[in-house]
């Protein structure tokens, strides 16, 4: 197999992080939404949980980047998982459609910021479909006894794809039927979020959404008491507009 494009070693020698070119050995039917796609390569790229990958796929006859929150792994075999939503159109979801055995595509990892507030007594995960690998891969990730609240919103009822957790590990899943309202609208998660009873204590909260959806669940989250250091938050992408290259939403 041929290495790593030499743009993508460029990039991740800038970011002082790892790439490698792997190998697509497995995909996965999740949902109407969420498909599945199992990387093989170095297990660096992974990083811990919260962190995601940078993938480089076309866009018609240019190259892109779109980044994807890891949601397993497995360093003994070099595997790791991406639940990536084709629920859209764009040349991420597009990969993700096509992607089959034996193909191989460059990938930069890891990237991001989030991981698990140590401490915490409980977890509040909340977001739209595109949340799911990161917030699943987190709460795996909560030392027993602990507890993980999710509140999670889904274009169709068959897209409530559910993880298995440590029986020590209070659960609470909470799916938001998104009905006929935009994806860009907050007021399904903003309800469901004031609505959700929050256990005592310093909670931390961790919001994976749309840009505009994300702004309105922070306010949410601080108008309920939370501080804004107790809110991760990730914006995946921008209603109306595609990623840039550098698979960040456009700014503003």
């Amino acid at each position: 197999m041929p290495p790593a494009h030499r743009s993508t070693l460029d990039l991740a020698a800038r970011l002082g992080v790892h790439a490698d070119r792997c190998n697509v050995v497995g995909t996965r039917e999740l949902s109407p939404s969420l498909r599945e796609i199992v990387l093989h390569g170095d297990p660096r790229l992974v990083g811990e949980p919260g962190r995601d990958v940078m993938v480089r796929v076309r866009d018609g006859e240019r190259a892109t980047r779109r980044r994807y929150s890891v949601r397993w792994a497995d360093a003994s075999t070099h595997r790791f998982g991406l639940w990536v939503s084709v629920a859209h159109e764009g040349p991420g979801s597009t990969w993700a459609r096509e992607a089959v055995e034996g193909q191989h595509v460059d990938v930069v990892g890891p990237r991001g910021k989030i991981g698990l507030a140590a401490g915490a007594p409980w977890h509040l995960f909340v977001g739209d479909l595109t949340a799911l690998a990161a917030a699943y891969r987190l709460a795996e990730s909560i030392e027993t006894p602990g507890r993980a609240i999710f509140v999670l919103e889904i274009p169709d009822d068959a897209d409530a794809v559910t993880a298995a957790f440590d029986p020590g590990l209070g659960v609470t899943g909470i799916f938001v039927d998104r009905r006929d309202r935009s994806a860009s609208d907050p007021t399904g998660l903003v309800s469901a979020l004031t609505a959700v009873e929050l256990p005592p204590g310093d909670g931390h909260a961790y919001v994976f959404a749309e840009a505009g959806v994300a702004r309105a669940l922070r306010a949410a989250l601080a108008a309920r008491g939370l501080p804004e250091a107790a809110i991760s938050h990730k914006s995946y992408w921008r209603a109306g507009r595609h990623n840039a290259d550098n698979g960040e939403p456009e700014r503003d």
